[in-house]
């Protein structure tokens, strides 16, 4: 049967279809803006479009959204659906996950789901190595970046191995209906990761530790903040202290999680003057 893959405008959904079509597996990739053909028109906060999108599913890769889950859980009962594999995010097993804006709408999710007849999935995800693109703006600029915490940790993971991890629990069954935490091979602190960028572009990076309040000033038009306040949280909270990593990106794909160097080669591109890349949170 078919399967949708929501989210078509991210780099994990692209890396999954491209694995995919790989293999010759059938799908459906969905966009609330759809910007490619064949991409059907799926928002996951209006159920309106759902069962155009579900019609002949029988699983489904699912960005965690939960303005309408409880909608989409019962369209996706009707419709047959077998399966489905959420990303997740690691916030969730956090004490407090249920009172913060990082991890209450993915919990939010994982619960409409597990309480549900659908075998579901759940991948978790640390922090994202591509979330070092938020410092292409200074890097290009030839500026220092500009961090609250230079020294808290993170377990970056690359989205190809996120990519792989979801191809896996969609075609193996017996990996299925677990909840997997999905981290990079190495806890990294900020100045670390951007030493490891440095090297890949061949040229230093200066770093200027800055007060929480100064970043809340820098990122105020594009973090709202709430959220600004939970990063700033969670980065207190990892401030020079390693944060775990796990194996399951080797369980789910057969080789270890790709590095954060790796990332950098990968991207290097995104942080040269002529990318067009700008600031992002």
């Amino acid at each position: 049967m078919t399967i949708l893959v929501t989210g078509g405008r991210g780099a994990v959904a692209r890396g999954l279809t491209a694995l995919l079509d790989r293999h010759g597996l059938a799908y459906r990739l969905a966009s609330r803006r759809p910007d490619t053909p064949g991409t059907v028109h799926c928002d996951l906060s209006d159920p309106a479009g759902f069962p155009a999108a579900l019609r002949g599913v029988g699983s489904v890769f699912l960005y965690a959204e939960a303005g309408g889950i409880d909608a989409f859980v019962k369209e996706a009962v009707t419709a047959g659906v077998e399966h489905v594999v959420l990303l997740s995010s690691s916030s969730v097993l956090a004490p407090d996950a249920a009172d913060s804006p990082l991890a209450a709408g993915h919990l939010a999710v994982e619960q409409a789901l597990l309480a549900s007849p659908l075998r579901t999935t759940v991948l978790r995800p640390g922090s994202f190595a591509s979330n070092a693109r938020g410092w292409a703006w200074p890097i290009k600029a030839d500026r220092p970046v500009r961090l609250p915490f230079p020294g808290a940790y993170a377990d970056p993971v690359h989205e190809a191995d996120l990519a792989e991890a979801a191809f896996a629990v969609l075609t193996d069954p017996a990996l299925a209906g677990r909840a997997y935490t999905l981290t990079g091979p190495q806890a990294l602190t900020f100045t670390t990761q951007l030493s490891i960028l440095g090297g890949v572009l061949e040229r230093p990076i200066p770093v200027e530790s800055i007060s929480p309040g100064q970043w809340k000033d820098d990122v105020a038009e594009y973090v709202p903040g709430p959220y600004a306040d939970a990063l700033l949280d969670f980065w207190a909270a990892s401030d020079g202290l390693p944060v775990p990593v796990t194996g399951d990106v080797e369980l789910l794909t057969g080789h270890p999680a790709r590095s954060f160097a790796t990332w950098c080669e990968d991207h290097a591109a995104d942080f040269t003057a002529d990318s067009g890349a700008g600031p992002a949170a």
